[in-house]
């Protein structure tokens, strides 16, 4: 009987002797979720391969296509290039016009002052789409020509990293409520140019592409399988979840590269801390105005909320209803599950394991699109720039926002909800 490790989680334990074997069809993965040791066999078409013990999904067939991602992936990267480079919309307004260029309007931020915002605008709307797009078109093209470099896990590895903070999807939700801010001023024609074009299909693109990538899939394709048999002590790995000897902790994955770890270090203590830090932003991001508008002298600040009373003073339920849960409610439910996640943690709780571990999920992947209203500053703002007659400026609301959401999206990573199931004491073999 293998001694166990301390601190180590009762279900890690299999043999010490049985090394870990390659397979082309059955593999044995720890779930990214609650840790549980798995054998999943070569899924046929619309399969999906469920985690027993926590409900996630660990691997789907259905609608998911290599070739098709590689398709999406690639067109989405070409489109990268006009939608920075090319305007989106122009506005003429009593004979005067102005133009949006992603590229131009986050430098004019950046030129007024507003750095946190510019740089972080520029960092998700501009420049990790273009690393995202442009790793995941280069592992999928190699893996659809049968091509496996070495570098081929870490290069899949860093494109779904940044796959969260791409954000090419979420900036077109804060354009159509730019857009609408637009068409509220009188006199003003609004035209959609060729980079607008471009920037729609490249926006539904990075959603399509999303759609139809599996990672788990990929992973498959890529090889280098294991299967743990007898009751060797081992270890998965959270990214691609391939299950590797528990001596191997601290050193680097090998097939994507990731660092080896039992658990997140410090996970539920850093966790913690960058919750109480967004907590204390969500109040000056809510109170502060998210932009200042100047009509011929007359000034109107804009807060968040009563961005989205215009919104259904003039009918628009629809957008009113999705702007109020993207940058109200999302981030203070997401403030609240995840600190119900450390409380968990720390009180040692066996409740709604499976609840806590379903709403982490949600909240990683939505917590995102609490973007928007900071991103349709950055898209609205550039625009009205026509001196006297009308000028729009962005307000401290909108850069406490966007520091709020950018450390709740962090508080997301940084939490291991196996944590949850090891405290518990309710893991199973």
């Amino acid at each position: 009987m293998p001694r166990q490790r301390a601190g180590l989680p009762p279900w890690l334990l299999t043999s010490p002797r049985v090394p870990l074997l390659l397979l082309d069809d059955g593999v044995t993965i720890a779930c990214p979720d609650c840790g549980t040791l798995e054998e999943i066999p070569r899924l046929l078409r619309r399969d999906t391969a469920v985690c027993i013990r926590c409900r996630s999904d660990l691997e789907k067939t259905n609608g998911r296509s290599i070739s098709a991602a590689l398709a999406c992936s690639f067109a989405t990267l070409l489109l990268l290039v006009p939608v920075n480079v090319l305007p989106l919309l122009r506005v003429d307004l009593f004979g005067m016009h102005s133009e949006n260029i992603t590229a131009v309007g986050v430098a004019q931020l950046w030129a007024r002052g507003w750095i946190w915002l510019a740089g972080l605008s520029a960092l998700f709307v501009v420049v990790l789409p273009f690393l995202r797009f442009g790793l995941l078109s280069t592992v999928l093209a190699a893996l659809r020509f049968n091509r496996r470099p070495p570098w081929l896990g870490s290069a899949f590895r860093w494109s779904l990293w940044l796959d969260p903070w791409a954000m090419l999807d979420v900036y077109l939700l804060a354009g159509c409520i730019g857009y609408y801010r637009l068409i509220q001023i009188d006199q003003a024609r609004i035209t959609i140019e060729l980079g607008g074009a471009c920037f729609i299909a490249a926006a539904f693109l990075t959603m399509l592409s999303r759609a139809t990538l599996d990672a788990r899939t990929v992973w498959r394709a890529i090889g280098g399988e294991t299967r743990a048999t007898g009751s060797e002590p081992v270890l998965g790995c959270t990214t691609c979840d391939l299950v590797q000897p528990l001596s191997r902790e601290g050193r680097r994955c090998p097939r994507c590269g990731a660092r080896l770890r039992v658990r997140k270090l410090d996970a539920a203590a850093w966790t913690a801390a960058l919750l109480v830090a967004a907590l204390v932003l969500i109040f000056p991001a809510n109170l502060y105005p998210m932009n200042i508008s100047d009509h011929l002298g007359q000034q109107v600040h804009y807060t968040i909320m009563t961005g989205v009373q215009d919104l259904f003073k003039n009918g628009l339920w629809p957008l009113g209803a999705l702007v109020f849960c993207t940058s109200i409610l999302t981030p203070a439910v997401k403030i609240f599950a995840l600190g119900w996640c450390v409380l968990s943690v720390w009180r040692g709780s066996r409740k709604h394991l499976v609840t806590k571990t379903r709403v982490l999920r949600v909240i990683a992947e939505m917590g995102r699109w609490s973007k928007t209203d900071p991103f349709a500053i950055v898209f609205f703002v550039p625009l009205i720039h026509f001196g006297t007659l009308g000028s729009e400026d962005a307000g401290w609301g909108a850069t406490a926002f966007m520091m709020m959401t950018f450390l709740t999206m962090v508080a997301s990573v940084t939490f291991d909800p196996r944590l949850m199931w090891d405290v518990a004491g309710s893991a199973a073999r």
